[in-house]
């Protein structure tokens, strides 16, 4: 049995669809999950421990690709409750966890990321994610869970809810306004598809050797500018290519009105210099490709329609 905690997201639904179609007996455990032909739902609040032992119990590999309210102060808070409860649950009833994590832990790099770049975080939430991903590297190296965490960059892809790409570009130009992105449209930035992702996260599941390691989800290269990607959507949709750009100061003065800028402040820095993933680990390992952006695109307009 493998289960997903936190399915419904855009990561759980591309992996839930390959499980799916590999025949392999799923659970898909969410506050409120939502049926999907071929695996089972189950109601669990992550936040208590009865009910996360319970939703992994009989579980042979745990993937947690949860996503909680961009907000600070509950990152702070439940964040590290939810990894606690799943780290112990998963020890309990012997059960393999992957952790689908983001590179926030790493902080501001000077060139490509890697998976062995080192926690350096330069904002709270990269505190919070680097405190989380220790814990599951520290019961890894102390022997008492079996385990990975996978990365993605900044995502996209068809029914992302939450992806910067799709709803501040792609849905924008759909409607005919103009695209917007943060800071600049005009240094490299690499964005991870999330099909790719589901794939990927199968496979690694698979291969014994691919344990207690960290694995970075493929990611097409070289990264390019966003205003590139919004030229290729722009293209497809035949609208004009036109972006507005968020500086810091103006997310400060929206961020008193809308929440969610306010919580992107802090996270600026990821748009102020390039912004290179590094994939090549998982592409040389499993001959795993990467989605091509204009394919990605199409596929990613075609699903609103």
């Amino acid at each position: 049995m493998y289960t997903i905690l936190g399915a419904g997201g855009a990561i759980g639904n591309e992996l839930a669809k390959v499980c799916i179609d590999n025949k392999q007996p799923l659970r898909l455990v969410s506050r409120k999950p939502k049926e999907m032909a071929g695996a089972e739902g189950k109601a669990a609040d992550l936040l208590i421990l009865d009910e996360v032992r319970e939703a992994v119990k009989g579980s042979s590999v745990v993937f947690l690709t949860a996503g909680i309210q961009y907000k600070l102060k509950v990152w702070q808070m439940d964040w590290p409750v939810i990894m606690d409860n799943v780290i112990r649950a998963c020890e309990e009833h012997n059960a393999r966890l992957v952790f689908f994590d983001n590179i926030y832990c790493l902080g501001k790099v000077d060139g490509p990321m890697k998976e062995d770049t080192p926690f350096n975080p330069c904002s709270k939430k990269g505190e919070v994610r680097a405190y989380i991903a220790g814990k599951v590297l520290e019961e890894v190296k102390n022997g008492n869970l079996k385990a990975m965490i996978t990365r993605s960059a900044d995502f996209y892809g068809p029914n992302c809810k939450t992806s910067g790409m799709n709803l501040m570009a792609i849905e924008k130009l759909m409607k005919g306004k103009k695209a917007q992105c943060f800071v600049t449209a005009d240094l490299p930035h690499s964005f991870t598809y999330t099909p790719d992702c589901g794939k990927a996260l199968w496979t690694l599941s698979q291969d014994e050797s691919a344990w207690n390691q960290i694995w970075h989800m493929p990611t097409a290269g070289p990264a390019p500018t966003t205003r590139h990607l919004v030229e290729i959507a722009a293209s497809q949709l035949n609208q004009k290519p036109g972006i507005t750009t968020l500086g810091s100061g103006m997310c400060k003065f929206l961020g008193l009105f809308i929440p969610i800028l306010k919580e992107m402040v802090e996270m600026l820095y990821q748009n102020d210099s390039p912004y290179i993933f590094d994939s090549s680990k998982i592409e040389q390992r499993y001959g795993l490709k990467a989605t091509p952006y204009e394919e990605g695109i199409r596929a990613t307009i075609q699903s609103y329609r």
